[in-house]
């Protein structure tokens, strides 16, 4: 993930800063609880693609 394009990039539901998640391969946004997914290196910032976090994720990322 290029870091200047992670810079600039928000969540579209909390205009919060992501995390990227090397290992998984998504941005995440903590605020709103969500985990967007980078496809062909592409990320999905749409919220319907989005898988919601569980709480130890959460609690891991804090």
């Amino acid at each position: 993930m290029d870091k200047k394009l992670l810079e600039i990039l928000v969540c579209p539901v909390t205009k919060g800063s992501l995390i990227y998640d090397k290992k998984n391969k998504e941005l995440i946004s903590v605020s709103a609880r969500l985990a967007y997914p980078i496809v062909d290196d592409i990320p999905d910032l749409l919220e319907e693609d989005a898988r919601l976090l569980t709480q130890e994720e959460v609690e891991a990322l804090a």
